[in-house]
């Protein structure tokens, strides 16, 4: 089993990353796990405190449970993931089944700051996106999936999500094996690693069958 991690920055293109990735490699060998289902579970906390707590440090995440999942899913087992409500950030009482594959992917903006996960991680990816980029994505993604204004979105993004960014996510760029610059516009690193996933599952085999290509964090 091949544990591919995919951070970077809220609205860096991780999602799209990860959807392009599915379409290079068929689906039954491959299951996504995203980091957003593990938010701890806060709803014994009123909803006007929940809606005010900050979401992108990584004391907000069920590191615990991710990590007893990857480790199941190694060892073969179902596991039984969490699902989560964004409107009321809170966690659902229903969760998704998820079955072993070949290849996971963990996406989420933080899944490099944790190093126990770090460390179960075959590839490590970080996808990087202009600032200016991240934030039009983000406002767009919030007022339509997420029912904010936005007003709001500016709000929460110069008061956490660029602080956080700076203070978290951005250093962990260092731990990243492949680092895809442009985020999910940049096709050609996209394709690349998907041919050395590829090229991972099935050693000797190399792309399209020539021969095995060689990555590095220059993508």
């Amino acid at each position: 089993m091949l544990v591919i991690g995919i951070a970077g920055g809220t609205g860096s293109g991780k999602s799209t990353v990860v959807r392009r990735i599915m379409e290079e490699i068929p689906r039954e060998s491959m299951v996504v796990i995203p980091q957003d289902s593990y938010y701890k579970d806060n709803h014994h906390i009123p909803l006007e405190v929940r809606l005010k707590m900050n979401y992108d440090e990584p004391s907000s995440i069920d590191w615990e449970l991710l990590c007893h999942h990857i480790l199941e899913l190694k060892e073969g087992r179902p596991i039984n993931r969490p699902t989560y409500d964004f409107l009321t950030c809170s966690r659902l009482k229903e969760t998704v089944t998820l079955f072993p594959a070949k290849v996971v992917l963990v996406e989420g903006i933080l899944v490099l700051t944790d190093k126990r996960l770090r460390e179960m991680m075959d590839v490590k990816v970080f996808v990087d996106a202009d600032a200016d980029e991240r934030l039009i994505r983000v406002i767009h993604r919030d007022c339509i999936e997420r029912g904010r204004t936005p007003e709001m979105v500016i709000e929460r993004y110069q008061q956490t999500l660029k602080p956080m960014h700076e203070l978290y996510i951005e250093p962990t760029k260092r731990f990243a094996d492949l680092i895809i610059p442009q985020g999910g516009n940049n096709t050609v690193a996209i394709r690349l690693l998907s041919d050395y996933i590829r090229s991972l599952l099935h050693p000797g085999s190399g792309i399209h069958g020539d021969k095995t290509p060689s990555c590095d964090n220059s993508l």
